[in-house]
């Protein structure tokens, strides 16, 4: 990696300023622009913190297609997804053309250089969003992604413990993980693999891993896909599947403290906080730790442990397990229906036996604002609110091509059947949201 070369910013004008990175000028628009409220982070923050970084935020998303996740507003406004690169960019930036699930085809942005960073944060893209593949081999991944998701309520020391346990799971088959902190809620464990498997085949492996870490923690970790039937950690091997894409490392996170997603050594993980790593922290510890992913291209491993795994799995009866809901129904994948809405074997002839008591609160662009939903429910159901355990609200993002909306439900099951309220109108219930192209995505 080339060492970054920036010279100092020189003012433009009020509305921007330009830096040099290693010889290319990146004009930032309105600089003092505020993305994050609480700490005063602003622009001009953001870029300065890709360039303190770049040499281990390219090793995360260098040389891969990404998502554009934007927030022109900063993190109290409304953001977005973008997949097709700007038509205006400078003629450096990289591009590689991707085919999608759905049939459509969109070029994405290849960020080779620290000066790709630094333009991609002056679009107030806080998030490095990479696929799983390399620009040169768009159809063979080179990475497996284990993502941690904890249920609501479960605290990050059970985070931890459920790393532990995915890691020697993968030492079981020959593979090395690489911890980091989302950044959020839960940790991901980094895998790079040969360049021989598909996207289906990572998948699978990727769900064969989730049953095996269910398998030797099952109080405290989950393969569950719907999110009624989870608890503890949940394992998400989707994000193996084509056209899912998570935050990178050194990734900058939409919340109030500016948490980045962190790097971390297995001897770390014991102490470290999410809290500790954000956008003022991380450029002091890179500077003096460095980057604690930096061999992790040394040794690509083998899938076959994994797969083989896989194979055992379905010779004694576990198949294929949900998809997610916008990709097409697979061969070998059970009934893509929630729990809750299951039909029940002694059920009447086109009646419903549902497994869970769910009702659905409300649904809303903002998720403020579903949230203040659910208060307002509580308010009107106070006895049936106190039984409530946190994982029995279930927050769902969902996510059409460029925009999310919220939904949230809440599972009764803890309620006694004669406390359990009925399902109400929806509050709030922004009814121009059915139109949208929608998917469930984990946090």
């Amino acid at each position: 990696m080339p060492k970054l070369r920036a010279k100092a910013s020189k003012r433009t004008s009020v509305e921007s300023e330009a830096i040099l990175v290693a010889g290319r000028e990146i004009v930032v628009s309105n600089p003092a622009k505020v993305l994050f409220p609480k700490p005063k982070y602003t622009k001009l923050d953001l870029v300065r913190y890709y360039l303190a970084v770049a040499e281990g935020a390219l090793r995360g998303a260098g040389g891969r297609p990404n998502v554009l996740v934007r927030y022109p507003n900063g993190i109290t406004g409304e953001f977005f997804y973008q997949k097709r690169v700007p038509e205006s960019r400078p003629p450096w930036i990289d591009v590689v053309t991707l085919s999608f699930p759905s049939g459509r085809t969109a070029e994405e942005v290849v960020p080779r250089d620290a000066a790709a960073l630094a333009w991609l944060a002056n679009l107030a893209c806080l998030e490095l969003h990479p696929h799983p593949v390399r620009a040169d081999d768009l159809d063979h991944p080179d990475e497996l992604r284990v993502d941690l998701d904890p249920v609501p309520g479960v605290k990050w020391p059970q985070v931890r413990e459920v790393a532990r346990v995915a890691r020697a799971a993968l030492q079981d088959v020959g593979l090395t993980g690489w911890p980091k902190t989302s950044g959020s809620r839960g940790m991901h464990v980094i895998v790079r693999i040969e360049r021989r498997w598909t996207f289906d085949e990572v998948r699978r492996a990727a769900l064969a891993l989730a049953r095996d870490v269910e398998r030797r923690a099952p109080a405290i970790a989950t393969s569950k896909w719907w999110k009624e039937e989870r608890h503890g950690v949940f394992v998400d091997y989707n994000q193996n599947a084509k056209d899912r894409t998570v935050a990178s490392a050194y990734s900058v996170r939409p919340t109030p403290d500016a948490r980045v997603s962190a790097p971390l050594g297995w001897d770390e993980v014991a102490s470290a906080e999410p809290a500790d790593f954000t956008l003022a922290t991380m450029p002091k510890r890179f500077a003096r730790v460095g980057d604690r992913h930096e061999g992790i291209d040394a040794a690509p491993g083998s899938l076959e442990g994994l797969l083989e795994l896989s194979a055992r799995h379905e010779r004694d009866g576990q198949g294929d397990a949900p998809w997610p809901p916008h990709y097409k129904k697979q061969a070998g994948e059970p009934p893509r229906v929630q729990p809750s809405r299951a039909r029940g074997a002694g059920a009447a002839r086109g009646a419903r036996a549902p497994k869970y008591p769910l009702i659905e609160i409300g649904r809303a662009k903002r998720k403020q604002d579903v949230v203040a939903g659910l208060k307002r429910w509580k308010a009107r159901h106070p006895k049936a609110a106190k039984y409530l355990k946190p994982a029995d609200v279930l927050v769902d993002s969902m996510r059409g091509r460029s925009s999310t909306w919220t939904r949230i439900r809440v599972n009764l099951q803890h309620v006694p059947p004669k406390l359990r309220p009925r399902q109400e109108r929806l509050d709030p219930d922004e009814k121009t949201l059915s139109s949208w192209y929608g998917r469930v995505t984990s946090s």
